[in-house]
């Protein structure tokens, strides 16, 4: 049986992501409040513990940075983007950019993500077997950030490459890849240029003419957005996609209820998101001495909020937490987080999601993917597959 002392948080990267669950579930029944004497930083496990974090932004603090390294917004050298900010800045600049990105706003989108999936769904058929990461799972969130951000489409594949580089070199323990951040800051300071001048349908003209109370939205907010938007609403999906497919491999018995009644997919999108939980966790700073569990976390110290352990946990999902129910009625999850830092993506994300899984299941209802032989890809926070074989079935 585990002890509280074999309960180790050990960070992630590449291949180590491919069973993160035994840990999780080690440190949720064992030490619940786990504390890394190697980093000196604390991590969460259990569902009532990250869900009071996630939305106490006043004691659990985004201003120093999301990681477990401290002295990365230093490092960072740049005014911090809206992630990393604290109501009321933070509430300020969200409300500015939400409006693009509601459930409504985003229907609009349906046709092109569609399209632009039927079509490389085709191709998969036609291919019989190929790296649905790189045909399809890898380029769809590209599309749908750079649309919302109005970037021109023959800039589009820039997003893929600025986003594997910041992954790669926080798994390699840098905070930040300057090359790659430059020439992201580098080219949307001239798009603001250029949409202040030339407004768009997108995100950034809204941002670029909106105004904070009497000001207008800096160009480091302005950046600083941009920024979000690309790392965060790239990877994320990816992850989520190729789980879902692995999920629907190993469970035939679930794709049998998709493929039965499609009304179904919705629902199953939220299973899918709960089980897979791209974003594995991200870190708060503490902005006071606090106790949680009868252990003490002193103020100024970096917290691990483990939104995929949270997620998997039996005191909120039940004993069939691990397990894959497409029917499962999800009252909540933490895989957007929730509280002030709340996804700002999340209708998109699940509009993708959805708009995949119905393409695939239309077009290739006996699909699978090789999961022993897809490969998982660096970083310590984001857990996906950087390769995926994928059959399309007889």
């Amino acid at each position: 049986m585990t002890t509280k002392a074999e309960a180790v948080y050990e960070p992630r990267s590449g291949e180590s992501w491919r069973d993160p669950f035994t840990m999780y579930m080690a440190l949720r029944d064992h030490d619940p409040v786990h504390y890394v004497s190697d980093g000196d930083y604390w991590v969460l496990s259990r569902f009532n513990q990250v869900f009071d974090a996630a939305i106490d932004a006043a004691t659990f603090s985004s201003a120093k940075g999301l990681t477990f390294t401290y002295g990365e917004m230093e490092e960072l050298g740049l005014e911090a983007p809206i992630v990393m900010m604290d109501p009321p800045e933070h509430t300020a600049l969200r409300k500015l950019a939400i409006k693009r990105l509601t459930p409504r706003q985003v229907t609009v989108i349906e046709p092109m993500v569609r399209s632009f999936i039927a079509e490389r769904v085709e191709r998969l058929r036609e291919l019989g077997e190929a790296d649905v990461i790189a045909e399809l799972l890898k380029p769809l969130p590209g599309l749908v950030v750079a649309h919302f951000l109005g970037v021109p489409q023959e800039d589009r594949t820039l997003f893929d490459r600025w986003t594997e580089s910041i992954v790669a070199a926080n798994a390699d323990g840098d905070v930040i890849a300057a090359d790659a951040i430059g020439e992201l800051f580098g080219y949307f300071n001239s798009l603001i240029e250029l949409r202040r001048k030339e407004p768009g349908d997108d995100i950034i003209s809204a941002l670029v003419h909106a105004r904070l109370g009497d000001e207008e939205v800096s160009l480091a907010q302005l950046l600083g957005f941009a920024f979000t938007m690309v790392t965060g609403g790239n990877d994320t999906t990816t992850g989520l996609l190729g789980g879902a497919l692995e999920l629907l491999t190993q469970h035939p018995d679930q794709r049998a209820l998709l493929l039965d009644d499609p009304r179904r997919i919705p629902n199953a999108v939220e299973e899918f998101l709960r089980l897979t939980s791209p974003v594995q966790g991200l870190a708060r700073t503490t902005t006071r001495d606090l106790e949680l569990e009868g252990t003490k976390i002193p103020e100024q110290k970096k917290v691990m909020l483990l939104y995929a352990s949270a997620n998997r946990d039996e005191r909120e999902f039940g004993p069939t937490a691990a397990d894959c129910d497409v029917t499962r009625k999800v009252r909540r999850h933490l895989t957007f987080s929730y509280g002030p830092h709340h996804c700002i993506g999340a209708a998109a994300v699940r509009l993708q999601a959805r708009v995949a899984i119905e393409e695939l299941l239309a077009r290739c209802p006996r699909f699978t993917v090789d999961a022993e032989r897809g490969h998982f890809a660096p970083g310590h926070f984001v857990r996906r597959y950087q390769t995926l074989p994928f059959s399309a079935g007889a």
